[in-house]
């Protein structure tokens, strides 16, 4: 029988109350699964730095879940930055997920604060210097919308890693064969480091579909015309759960020993996927025991 994966799990922070609530119930709904880690997102251009550092301590503190907060490069100095780390420090926070970042709202692509680190690289040196962190680190299994050309993100990932950090997450994809060219190419590159796949259960197929497409991952043929019938039959929850779940075998059976599941903030798709993994809630069994 094949080993249940080790598990993380992505939340961001709420900005209205109604989303706080819904933030609250997927932690609770996930946190038996008692994941390796969770991490908790920048919203776009660093806009919820103050509610990510809030959300980050109240899971820290009344969860007892290990905690990776987000840290950006957008829109702030290096001071300011490393000033942010330092409270997450302070807040027992031994995680960071350190990421260049998305450009800010109504700029076409991201450009570095005069003051403030020009790249995700520069920002795994100075957290990697400070010696309180184990650092992850984002990977891009197709190539980013910024990317130069095919091989850079291989080669920008390594960069990340000879940096300092120990990881990398993937940005999600819809096929295993995508990240098994780039786990290959980047062990080919000397990356020893774990680099975990990113998994994305669909809530919706028309959200899903338009992510992908600004974030530059591939939405094959075929997917997009089983989703199409899926919905039209009235099937579009059942087959979405089909293929997140194949999705992950595939990859276990490849050897993946880790799965980042971007949540979201909704729960159930992830729990039903990790149940039909084989995923127990650990709390649950040692209650039966």
């Amino acid at each position: 029988m094949t080993q249940s994966p080790r598990i993380s799990f992505e939340f961001f922070p709420p900005q209205t109350l109604d989303a706080s609530f819904r933030l609250w119930d997927t932690v609770q709904a996930l946190s038996p699964m008692q994941p390796e880690f969770v991490s908790v997102t920048y919203g776009a251009g660093g806009t919820t730095r103050k509610l990510t550092h809030d959300a980050v301590a109240t899971i820290q503190r009344n969860y007892g879940l290990n905690v990776a907060a987000h840290l950006t490069c957008v829109d702030a100095t290096r001071a300011e930055t490393l000033e942010i780390a330092a409270a997450y420090a302070e807040a027992g926070v031994t995680e960071i997920v350190a990421l260049r970042g998305d450009a800010p709202k109504g700029a076409q692509r991201f450009s570095p604060h005069p003051e403030g680190f020009a790249s995700s690289v520069e920002l795994v040196e100075a957290l990697a210097q400070s010696g309180k962190f184990k650092i992850r680190v984002g990977a891009y299994p197709e190539p980013h919308p910024d990317a130069a050309a095919g091989a850079s993100d291989v080669e920008w990932l390594k960069r990340k890693i000879d940096a300092g950090a120990s990881s990398a997450l993937t940005q999600f994809f819809f096929d295993a064969d995508t990240f098994f060219r780039f786990r290959d190419a980047c062990a080919k590159a000397g990356i020893t480091a774990p680099i975990i796949p990113g998994i994305l259960p669909i809530i919706s197929w028309e959200g899903a579909r338009k992510f992908a497409l600004r974030c530059g991952t591939a939405v094959p043929k075929r997917l997009d015309e089983a989703f199409t019938r899926a919905i039209a039959d009235g099937r579009e929850e059942l087959y979405a759960l089909a293929q997140c779940t194949a999705l992950c075998d595939r990859l276990i059976e490849g050897g993946v020993d880790d799965l980042h599941f971007y949540t979201l903030n909704r729960p159930e798709m992830t729990r039903e996927v990790l149940r039909a993994l084989g995923v127990q809630p650990k709390i649950a069994l040692e209650k039966v025991a």
